[in-house]
């Protein structure tokens, strides 16, 4: 994964061509650029190479944006409460697809209610990758399947307001009208 600063004009609606421009700029390369998303402080990419050309990738992409940070994405053994920590972090900084992968590691030790409840706050996250490369349609039909898994959930979870996010999360719906938002 890597993230590029967003410190010019590049929004959302340009992810596509921004993905394009990258695959032009990165040719010739060892590499894979899968994915890009655009969010109001960093351009995501997600992209497979070997370490060993990181920095050659990094300059290549630098008419894009300076260098925020690379992460190697593996999955982690995190504790409960620390990972709900950076899963909100993650959320609130855009990084929506880290809150995806992070809450999945909850997911997977949770039972009963939690599972669907933690299930709905993952499909929120992930109907806001598809938001951040313009794909709207897909984002809100990722919201519906949220919304039935957070149905049976209200109130509090970890410092979550599941109300809110189900109240925001609805109104996007109805008004086919999609942003980011703060949890």
């Amino acid at each position: 994964m890597l993230h590029l600063k967003n410190s010019s004009d590049l929004n959302r609606k340009m992810a596509k061509d921004i993905l394009r421009q990258s695959r032009i700029l990165a040719s010739g390369m060892n590499l894979i650029l899968r994915d890009c998303r655009v969010s109001k402080k960093y351009i995501e990419f997600d992209t497979t190479i070997p370490q060993s050309s990181l920095d050659e990738l990094i300059e290549k992409l630098s008419s894009i944006g300076p260098l925020d940070h690379a992460k190697h994405v593996i999955e982690e053994i995190v504790e409960k409460e620390e990972a709900i920590s950076e899963g909100i972090s993650y959320f609130n900084n855009e990084r929506f697809w880290e809150c995806h992968e992070i809450l999945e590691g909850v997911w997977k030790n949770c039972d009963g209610n939690e599972k669907f409840l933690v299930q709905g706050l993952i499909l929120v996250a992930a109907g806001l990758v598809h938001y951040q490369k313009d794909e709207d349609p897909i984002c809100l039909s990722i919201f519906n399947r949220a919304l039935e898994k957070l149905e049976n959930s209200d109130g509090q979870y970890h410092n979550i307001d599941i109300d809110k996010i189900k109240k925001t999360v609805s109104e996007m719906i109805n008004s086919q009208n999609v942003s980011s938002f703060l949890i």
